[in-house]
C-alpha cells in the first residue's frame, strides 16, 4: 500500500495525484488487456462456433459417406448376385439347347428313317404295281391274240 506524506489540510495532492495517475493507467491497461482478452475470447468463441459447425458437417458428411459405402454395398452384392443369376441363366439356356439339338437330332434320325421306310415302300408299291402292269398286258395280249385266233378260226369257217 502507498504512503503519503503528511502535509497541512492532509496529504500532498501532488503524491496523491500521482498515485492517482499510476492506479489510472493500471486500470487503463487492465481495461485494455481485459478488452484484448475478451477480444481474444470472442475470437476463440467464433472459432469453436466453426469448429462445432465443422463437426456437425462432418458428422453429416460421415452419416452420408457411410450410407453410400452402406449403398455401395448393397450394390456390390446385387451385382454378384445378377452375375450369379447370368451364370445360372446361361448353363440353363445351354443345357436346354443341348436337350434340343439332341431331340432334333432323334427326330431327324426318325424322320429320316420313316422317310426311307416309305420311299422303300413306295418302290416295293412300285414294282409291285409295275409287275401287276406286266401280267395284265401279258393276259390282254393273251386274251387279244384268242380273240384275234376266234377270228381267225371264224373266217375259216365259211358261211
Amino acid at each position: 500500500m502507498e504512503k503519503f506524506t503528511r502535509v497541512m489540510r492532509g496529504y500532498d495532492p501532488d503524491e496523491v495525484n500521482n498515485f492517482l495517475d499510476q492506479i489510472i493507467k493500471r486500470v487503463e491497461k487492465m481495461i485494455a488487456d481485459i478488452d484484448k482478452k475478451n477480444k481474444i475470447i470472442e475470437s476463440q468463441n467464433e472459432q469453436i462456433k466453426r469448429l462445432k459447425e465443422n463437426a456437425e458437417n462432418n458428422s453429416a458428411i460421415k452419416e452420408k459417406l457411410q450410407q453410400y459405402e452402406r449403398m455401395e454395398s448393397t450394390l456390390n452384392r446385387a451385382i454378384i448376385m445378377a452375375q450369379k443369376t447370368s451364370d445360372q441363366l446361361k448353363m440353363t439356356a445351354h443345357r436346354e439347347s443341348e436337350i434340343i439339338i439332341d431331340d432334333a437330332k432323334k427326330n431327324a434320325s426318325r424322320i429320316v428313317n420313316d422317310a426311307l421306310m416309305k420311299a422303300e415302300k413306295i418302290e416295293n408299291d412300285a414294282e409291285a404295281m409295275k409287275h401287276n402292269i406286266t401280267v395284265l398286258k401279258r393276259r390282254l395280249k393273251n386274251i387279244v391274240e384268242s380273240q384275234l385266233e376266234i377270228i381267225d378260226d371264224i373266217d375259216k369257217i365259211d358261211l
